[in-house]
């Protein structure tokens, strides 16, 4: 599980796999060791060789855990070196809707300081993440004049094409994106083990929608791709792993999309007891990197993790000792109204933790069996933070 200021973000799912649910497949005999490239299965690779060869695809796909610093500090890395090679590249991001092109472009442009391209991106909403895992990427952008691409959609549309089907949205409203290829069956098999934990799991149509939800986000994603390569660059993909593992999500659609020449890197646990052997095709090379503890947050925190609802927002998870368990909150509970406004997705609640001062209250009102009622969260006075 991931938690993001104390809520999973990510709309439907943010699809994280852990190792935990891949599929049984043939392993190295060994995870890569701390700052070494390896193709699953093989030996090590030499990293000139393998950015010389990186650099003559169309698309480079640079899988990540949103929240893990080092994973972005290693997406940069590969960038530095992919644009020695390629300085015709693109960089497309996950992380923001397509609406929030114009704010990359002033922004790579020169033209907004972070605080302003924060706000016209609205990065809190759209994503959530903490920008300052970000940031370093997106100067490197301006410093370089790489174009920056969104290759996002809203939740909004997302969950318009689920309910409502691709023929009912107008081709203009859902930037040309095309319906998406069918999914293989492992793909679908891995999101079935996902939705298992869901609230809804025994609902069949439930599952069906939270298959096309993903579905959605991949096409999406591997639309926006496939448009930012027209021009011959090479486009550079930082997107959550889960999209990315064994070819399905995104390089299937991609495959689908007549865009055949892709790569898919990862970074990978190499020390501790997290550190398994990549299984042989989970992606074209995977980089070791040794486990170290994140610096505490010192942003305000509930310790849940959340899934969109029909009716508001989920707790999936509640995290051992946090915020949340100490309010009272618990799994399967969905919440309705946060400090007196509907939310309706994740990142409604993330915004409203991100502004609660600390020493004071913010009033929750959830739905659990049936019956509607509020708890207060309440946040520890500032010297009772940790560091």
């Amino acid at each position: 599980m991931r938690y993001i200021t104390g809520l999973c973000h990510g709309g439907m799912l943010g699809l994280l796999f852990t190792l935990a649910a891949l599929p049984a497949a043939a392993r190295a005999e060994a995870c890569p060791a701390p700052g070494q490239w390896q193709r699953p299965g093989s030996a090590p690779l030499d990293s000139a060789d393998l950015m010389h060869e990186l650099a003559e695809h169309n698309v480079v796909l640079l899988g990540e855990q949103h929240e893990v610093t080092d994973h972005h500090r290693w997406q940069l890395h590969v960038l530095a070196g992919l644009h020695a090679r390629r300085p015709d590249m693109t960089i497309a991001l996950e992380m923001l809707p397509r609406e929030a092109q114009p704010a990359l472009d002033a922004w790579v442009a020169g033209e907004l300081d972070e605080a302003a391209f924060l706000e016209e991106s609205d990065w809190f909403s759209a994503w959530g993440f903490d920008p300052e895992l970000y940031l370093p990427i997106l100067h490197f952008a301006r410093l370089q004049r790489v174009p920056l691409v969104a290759i996002n959609v809203t939740s909004e549309l997302r969950g318009r094409l689920v309910e409502e089907g691709w023929t009912a949205i107008p081709e203009e409203e859902r930037f040309g994106i095309s319906p998406p290829a069918e999914p293989p069956s492992a793909y679908r098999a891995r999101l079935a083990e996902i939705h298992a934990h869901h609230p809804s799991a025994h609902d069949e149509d439930s599952f069906d929608r939270f298959v096309a939800a993903q579905l959605v986000w991949d096409r999406a994603m591997a639309a926006g791709l496939a448009e930012a390569g027209e021009a011959g660059t090479l486009v550079v993909g930082l997107i959550g792993q889960g999209h990315l593992q064994f070819g399905h999500g995104v390089p299937h659609q991609l495959d689908d999309l007549g865009v055949a020449s892709h790569a898919v890197l990862l970074p990978w646990s190499s020390t501790g007891a997290a550190c398994e052997p990549p299984p042989t095709d989970v992606a074209r090379a995977v980089f070791g990197i040794a486990e170290r503890a994140e610096p505490a947050s010192t942003r305000p925190q509930l310790g849940i993790l959340l899934v969109p609802d029909e009716a508001g927002v989920t707790v999936q998870n509640v995290l051992e000792g946090s915020l949340a368990e100490r309010t009272g909150l618990a799994a399967g509970d969905v919440i309705l109204r946060a400090a007196g406004e509907t939310v309706t997705q994740p990142a409604d609640v993330i915004e409203h933790v991100r502004r609660q001062p600390p020493g004071t209250l913010l009033p929750l009102e959830i739905r659990r069996d049936g019956e509607v009622r509020e708890v207060l969260a309440r946040f520890p006075p500032r010297s009772d933070e940790g560091p």
